[in-house]
């Protein structure tokens, strides 16, 4: 992997990730504080941004105190969400880009799940999708606000993202969605196939996420409709 990026697992099956370059790190949905902070004071790091990617309580509701403990931190989010995402300070918009620990960030607006949710690609020449609960390894979010039209609006701006894309998703559900698959094809090579290479690595206590959108759009029957 080219970016330093590692995932702490919180909750029932929420993943922080955090994005470390030298001594700073972004910090991406923080669904609670604590194990950021642990990890943060261990490895002497300084918090330098939070990206948000949709307001939902088990990927903000850490936010409030990191923000306590470090003042200065920009606070990332949709400009739609003022009101839920109250304590955002950078606020910005479909297609805008800015950068951060000396990468170009793209804003990509994948709407579904919620009516304003947003990813963070970072281009260059391993590309990283941050995709909060748009797309997982095997599945897509539930549409709790948006509508299923722009659900599927949303897979198709990830499709044409460049196939060697790196994708982190906010949730490991990943052998859940794939027994699933597996319902709907019993015969499909490539589904059970992963799913073995999943249950290898919940055994050894892994985690199964990041994926490659090239291996994605093979097993996942979201990006395949």
């Amino acid at each position: 992997k080219a970016q330093n990026i590692i995932g702490l697992r919180v909750l029932s099956d929420n993943v922080i990730w955090l994005w470390k370059k030298d001594k700073t790190v972004v910090v991406i949905d923080p669904s609670i504080h604590e194990p950021v902070i642990k990890y943060i004071d261990e490895n002497n790091l300084h918090l330098k941004a939070i990206f948000q990617t949709h307001h939902h309580s088990d990927h903000i509701g850490g936010t409030k105190h990191l923000i306590e403990r470090w003042p200065d931190v920009k606070v990332i989010a949709s400009s739609k969400e003022k009101k839920r995402i109250p304590f955002q300070n950078i606020s910005v918009a479909d297609g805008e880009t800015f950068k951060i620990l000396g990468e170009e960030v793209k804003i990509i607006e994948v709407l579904g799940h919620t009516n304003s949710h947003i990813s963070f690609f970072l281009k260059g020449k391993n590309p990283v999708l941050f995709i909060g609960d748009t797309l997982f390894s095997g599945g897509c979010g539930r549409i709790f606000e948006g509508t299923f039209q722009q659900m599927y609006n949303s897979l198709e701006r990830i499709k044409s993202l460049p196939r060697n894309t790196l994708i982190y998703c906010a949730h490991e559900y990943t052998k859940a969605n794939l027994l699933w698959a597996l319902n709907l094809n019993p015969k499909d090579k490539d589904i059970k196939n992963k799913l073995l290479q999943v249950e290898k690595k919940l055994s050894l206590n892994e985690l199964t996420i990041p994926f490659l959108l090239d291996e994605e759009l093979k097993i996942n029957l979201f990006l395949r409709a």
